[in-house]
């Protein structure tokens, strides 16, 4: 008697789940996720040619090593718009001081105070983390100077940088 239960309960459940699958409910119907393009390394050069300044091509903005696309905000990172400054680079000072002065426009945070660290957090998680899709991350994060890889090159030994929910 309990496998005839069993098996009626699993007609059931069958019949249900073949009437949900045949409604027009977009909602309930499994998408694939859109294929995203892939991550990779930048170099400085590379990374200089997501300026902005040349139609077609994305806009690319680096904080802490990490490349953002910032495309879908073209009023605002794209050819004469106010923070293109900030583009095709890693600005990270320039984002922890709130500067557009090219001095600052580098990945450089030395000497930063608290606060402009802070700052910088909060604006790397807040506005770009959680707004722009990571493309890739500078070279100069994970290699040396003279190109070669760096094997002592630990994220969690960077000051300020944290990779957790970075993938």
């Amino acid at each position: 008697m309990a496998d005839g239960f069993r098996l009626a309960l699993a007609v059931v459940a069958l019949a249900l789940l073949a009437s949900r699958e045949t409604r027009a409910d977009p909602e309930l119907r499994f998408k694939p996720a859109p294929r995203q393009r892939p991550v990779r390394l930048f170099t400085e050069p590379e990374l200089a040619r997501y300026d902005g300044q040349e139609e077609g091509l994305p806009i690319y903005i680096a904080i802490k090593g990490v490349v953002f696309d910032v495309t879908s905000r073209k009023e605002f990172y794209g050819k004469g718009a106010p923070y293109n400054t900030l583009v095709g680079k890693d600005s990270t000072r320039g984002i922890a001081k709130m500067s557009l002065d090219p001095a600052d426009l580098t990945h450089d945070t030395t000497g930063l105070t608290t606060e402009e660290l802070q700052s910088l957090d909060e604006t790397f998680n807040n506005v770009y983390k959680a707004k722009y899709p990571i493309v890739g991350y500078t070279a100069q994060r994970i290699l040396n100077e003279d190109g070669s890889p760096n094997p002592n090159f630990k994220p969690e030994d960077q000051p300020h940088f944290s990779i957790k929910d970075e993938f």
